[in-house]
């Protein structure tokens, strides 16, 4: 499996912004497609968002439609999500995650590897 390690969470107020980061370890980068997802109190685990091995394709949750963006820099081994225009609502813990897959994921059961998660607080 992939280690992988969160950072960039934070306290931001309604419509600001945050870059989340994702930085893996332990295996090649770009045989993995990445995915976001979060937790918030009290509800299950949703999916965010994905990026393919190459970083070709990505798809997203409707929530986050047109405010977040997933990219990845597979010679730093890096995967991040640009948050714009944050809302109360995204108030979460974000996870980091890797599958070993050509295509583009977005099922918890898809990925192989978790990271801790990143606290991200949305006050109004």
């Amino acid at each position: 499996q992939v280690q992988l390690v969160e950072s960039g969470g934070g306290l931001v107020q309604a419509g600001g912004s945050l870059r989340l980061s994702c930085a893996a370890s332990g295996r090649t980068f770009s045989n993995y497609a990445m995915g976001w997802f979060r937790q918030a109190p009290g509800k299950e685990r949703e999916f965010v968002m994905a990026i393919t091995r190459l970083g070709g394709s990505t798809n997203y949750a409707d929530s986050v439609k047109g405010r977040f963006t997933i990219s990845r820099d597979n010679a730093k081994s890096t995967v991040y999500l640009q948050m714009n225009n944050l809302k109360t609502e995204d108030t979460a813990v974000y996870y980091c995650a890797a599958a070993r897959t050509f295509g583009l994921p977005s099922a918890s059961a898809d990925f192989d590897s978790w990271g801790r998660g990143t606290q991200v607080t949305i006050s109004s």
